[in-house]
């Protein structure tokens, strides 16, 4: 620890300027930070030769403090000098907006000065949405480190190329180091270094924008760091062995990742997150976020036994509530993973207020039937309840996925891999993956993707990996079936316009030959009614009858074993069907369906009927 001379003044003027941490002004800026239990702050940086005596902060009501320096200019660098129990210690600002590295110093940061260049992107509505997961360090790699913003971009033609619409981050909050996944937050409000700083990813978004992507960012409220982190202890103040004023001081405090879970209860730390949120919305142009484990902000454990963390439930309808009043239309996604409707009901109702959250009743057993050794052991049956589970009335308020940066780690691998240890490019591998892409592209829902399945990537999600992009090339024709997926579920086309409605009907279970049928549609009738036949078994079925919801031509938009694909499918013709209604009245078709294969069909808008 170091000491303040002597002679340091314990006061200095407070600045008549709001707004928390370093704010720019005509003539200088405005520093305030939260410090409840100090006995003197100071500021010092490059501005005044680091001096501990030039510019100490007067204390003001509610625990802050603050003073205005004269000629700060962007780019200053700075730390706050607390004093509290006769110890001295330098601490960076908790609102830094940019930092030379998690441990380095902070630096003063104009948010207006970056020109967004007229940006007024109108997002996606939810129905409409393609969410693409990825992470900036292992997306677009340099070739002399970590992969940051600058080379993300230069990929973001591929993502329009491929159709999605929306890219979903992962976190970008400055973290320990320069390689992590980003879920450890050591400053809340400032945009990691080794990925460019601030600039870099204002420049990421306005350039997505332009390209028609929508971006959403993962944000960590659960607990914060728990290394390189300056709230820990920030003012000196703590109790026992915890963090001090930011954090609970007694066991709430307990995570998987340390004892660093905010105090959700103090009005303060409540306000910080708020901050935080709106930081990222507002200055950032954000159309979304990605709320990390909100089951430990309303539970002090991931299972039942936890105790319940009402201030953390209030917390997440209050600012879900402000965002939804203020800007209709953000996607705010819970990762809750309980199954709980009430995540993602409306406040008003004694909901969180969520748009939508990750939906763990579609990965798991959609992803047991695709890894499953044996066909007799497929459940079709879970297959179907994971398409008809939904929480409340609206079918998208769930993000559907087979991979995310979870299931493709932490001892879990890729789809293809799982499916074939050692053979991942394999017949099998390529058949039954792609059939996971079919159930999230046509299943009620918000469909994601997470980086590289769409080039068949098999090795397993590590923050010092890189994606190969040379699989690109190796599997052109799957990454084509990815984009055909795509194309239909956003009805770019203009013939599967109910694959965005919210109504769906699972009319065929076939539990022995591991066949399953369903319908979706908007408001029904050609171009809109579209079905989806899954053939979950290694076996053909030259003339296989299934109900249709009215006769006419049904014409295939998708046949996933199509030789185009890939060399190891089977290409067996799948021609258009004749569904006619039968002396009872039900309408029928027969069609082929080969092994390991989905079809998609739908009637064009001038047929149908009769």
């Amino acid at each position: 620890m170091e000491t303040i001379e002597k002679d340091a003044p314990a006061t200095g003027h407070p600045s008549e300027h709001p707004g928390m941490g370093a704010v720019l002004h005509d003539g200088g800026a405005t520093f305030r930070v939260w410090a409840p239990y100090a006995e003197a702050v100071l500021v010092t940086g490059s501005f005044d030769g680091w001096s501990r005596a030039a510019h100490p902060m007067a204390p003001e009501d509610g625990g802050t403090w603050s003073t205005f320096v004269g000629g700060v200019a962007a780019g200053d660098a700075y730390k706050f000098v607390l004093t509290a129990g006769g110890a001295t210690f330098d601490r960076n600002d908790p609102y830094a907006r940019c930092l030379t590295n998690s441990v380095g110093n902070a630096l003063v940061y104009d948010p207006a000065a970056f020109d967004w260049e007229g940006d007024a992107f109108e997002r996606p509505a939810w129905n409409a949405l393609v969410l693409y997961e990825l992470h900036v360090g292992t997306f677009a790699p340099e070739d002399d480190g970590p992969g940051d913003l600058h080379g993300a971009l230069r990929q973001l033609d591929h993502l329009v190329d491929l159709g999605v619409n929306a890219v979903s981050l992962m976190p970008l909050a400055e973290f320990a180091g320069d390689v992590s996944w980003g879920y450890n937050p050591a400053h809340l409000f400032a945009v990691e270094s080794a990925y460019g700083g601030p600039d870099a990813f204002k420049r990421f978004v306005r350039e997505a924008h332009r390209r028609g992507l929508a971006v959403l960012l993962d944000v960590v409220y659960n607990h914060f760091g728990p290394s390189d982190l300056d709230l820990w202890r920030f003012d000196g103040w703590h109790e026992g062995d915890y963090g001090g004023i930011y954090f609970y001081n007694d066991p709430r405090a307990e995570t998987p990742w340390g004892a660093t879970r905010p105090d959700y209860g103090r009005e303060e730390v409540r306000r910080f997150i708020r901050d935080s949120v709106w930081t990222w919305l507002d200055e950032f142009h954000l159309d979304g976020l990605r709320w990390d484990g909100t089951v430990f902000i309303r539970r002090t454990h991931f299972d039942a036994s936890g105790e319940n963390l009402i201030e953390g439930w209030e917390l997440m309808q209050s600012i879900n509530r402000e965002v939804q009043a203020q800007r209709p239309g953000t996607l705010m996604i819970a990762e809750d993973l309980q199954n709980d409707a009430a995540v993602t009901a409306p406040p008003e109702h004694g909901g969180a207020g969520f748009s939508a959250q990750w939906d763990a009743a579609f990965v798991h057993p959609v992803r047991a039937a695709l890894i499953a050794a044996r066909d007799e052991d497929r459940n079709v049956g879970a297959v179907r309840d994971a398409l008809q589970h939904r929480y409340g009335d609206d079918a998208f308020r769930r993000v559907v996925y087979t991979e995310s940066h979870d299931e493709v780690a932490n001892g879990q691998a890729r789809v293809p891999e799982e499916i074939a240890p050692g053979e991942a490019d394999g017949r099998a591998a390529q058949k039954r993956s792609t059939l996971g892409a079919v159930l999230v592209f046509t299943a009620p829902g918000i469909p994601m993707i997470f980086q590289g399945q769409e080039l068949l990537e098999d090795r397993h999600f590590d923050d010092t990996r890189p994606l190969d992009w040379t699989r690109a090339d190796d599997f052109a024709g799957i990454t084509q079936l990815y984009r055909d997926l795509v194309a239909l579920r956003r009805n770019l086309h203009g013939t599967t316009r109910g694959l965005t409605g919210q109504h769906l009907d699972v009319f065929h279970q076939n539990d022995v030959g591991k066949v399953l049928a369903y319908h979706r549609w908007a408001d029904g009738g050609p171009a809109d009614s579209t079905v989806v036949v899954i053939n979950l078994a290694n076996c053909a079925h030259d003339a296989y009858e299934i109900a249709f919801p009215q006769a006419g031509t049904w014409h295939v938009r998708l046949n996933s074993d199509w030789g185009g694909y890939s060399d190891a499918f089977d290409d067996h013709p799948v021609h258009t069907v004749e569904a006619e209604a039968g002396e009872d009245g039900a309408v029928r078709g027969t069609l082929a369906l080969p092994p390991y294969t989905a079809l998609i069909l739908s009637q064009n808008a001038a047929e149908g009927g009769g």
